[in-house]
């Protein structure tokens, strides 16, 4: 399994200059609010997925004051090798990505080589927001374990975006119209194909994990909803021809797939509390974890981030059992209790460390 020994950080989000150690098994991070926890968490993540797990555009990653931003990790990789991965970033849109010094080709080919599950309050979007957020969840998963998809969509994306440039011009280029049904719908049929089996997947895994959280109590599921399921993507195109070029968008394909999260046959957004809710998306994200372990054959590494948020004491206890009870890989837990996180780590693990965190400035804690 990949295995982060190593981070520097320069200038990202409120953290100046650092360089942090870690242990293979648990790391715990402690500190108030805004003070920096989640900053070192997103920061791991950038390194794995070439963007911030929160925000949209770097512009915000700049600490503030700054023009760029650096982050490098060296990683002990799957079969006992030592990689270095650095990641530059300018004001101007410039991304820099290298492996041991040498550049990537495309940033693409980085994603997937050092897999990644990231468990966070921001979570709650996936269940109070529109599809959006869940087709994204669903499209980070299956980027990281299948290039060919991430390709697949990318292209997708291109072709959509060049269907609805024509549509919104007003051009009635039947022709030109029909190769874009073509191609999209080449695209569309195996990003269905693995979504749906991504869904088949996942289900039971969340059932599980959702019982073990709750005791139980309720059942909750997962519905995946998509115009293929109604035919093909050409032919669905060919149907709403005049619809699309009267509201100059597309309005059938894959981008308007959504997955319905369910409890006791309602959706879990009207019939959950916030604990409820808050327990099915840590499910739903160690589901994740569990199926992304069996396609690499070797755990990613899970960032945990204020995981204690709307849980009480003994369901994170019971996670974390579960945790290190299930070979999982390593770990980033952040909380501003520190107190509180000892008191559950220490009884789980010998091996962990713990840095406590003020105005973006890490420190080891020895124990």
């Amino acid at each position: 399994m990949a295995t982060l020994q190593k981070i520097v950080i320069q200038d990202f989000r409120n953290i100046a200059l650092q360089e942090l150690r870690f242990s293979p098994n648990i790391n715990c991070i402690s500190g108030g609010n805004g003070e920096g926890k989640t900053n070192l968490l997103d920061a791991i993540w950038y390194l794995s997925m070439t963007k911030s797990a929160f925000s949209p555009s770097d512009r915000f990653n700049f600490r503030y004051g700054t023009t760029a931003f650096g982050l490098s990790g060296t990683y002990a990789m799957p079969g006992g090798a030592s990689a270095r991965f650095s990641i530059q970033v300018t004001e101007g849109g410039e991304k820099r990505i290298r492996r041991d010094d040498k550049p990537y080709t495309r940033i693409s080919e980085h994603i997937g080589v050092l897999p990644i599950v990231m468990v966070s309050p921001a979570d709650i979007a996936m269940v109070s927001e529109s599809g959006d957020e869940r087709r994204k969840f669903v499209n980070a998963v299956l980027s990281q374990m299948e290039q060919t998809y991430l390709a697949d969509m990318q292209q997708y994306n291109r072709f959509l975006l060049q269907r609805n440039k024509l549509l919104k011009a007003g051009i009635g280029d039947e022709e030109l119209l029909s190769t874009y049904d073509e191609r999209l719908a080449a695209l569309a049929a195996p990003i269905f194909a693995r979504r749906a089996a991504f869904c088949d997947s996942l289900v039971p895994i969340v059932q599980q994990y959702y019982a073990e959280i709750s005791g139980g109590r309720e059942q909750v599921g997962i519905e995946y909803r998509s115009d293929l399921q109604k035919g093909d993507l050409r032919s669905l195109l060919r149907e709403r021809r005049e619809r699309d070029m009267a509201f100059r968008f597309t309005t059938a394909g894959i981008q308007r797939d959504d997955f319905l999260f369910t409890m006791n046959g309602h959706p879990i957004r009207r019939c959950g509390s916030q604990g409820q809710q808050k327990s099915f998306l840590v499910a739903l994200k160690f589901a994740q974890y569990e199926v992304m372990k069996s396609a690499y054959g070797y755990p990613p590494m899970l960032l945990l981030d204020d995981l204690f948020d709307k849980l009480d004491m003994d369901r994170v206890a019971n996670l974390l059992r579960m945790v290190v009870g299930k070979e999982f890989g390593q770990i980033f837990l952040s909380d501003s209790n520190k107190v509180r996180t000892e008191s559950i780590v220490d009884k789980l693990t010998a091996d962990r460390c713990y840095f406590e965190t003020a105005g973006g400035v890490f420190t080891p804690v020895n124990e």
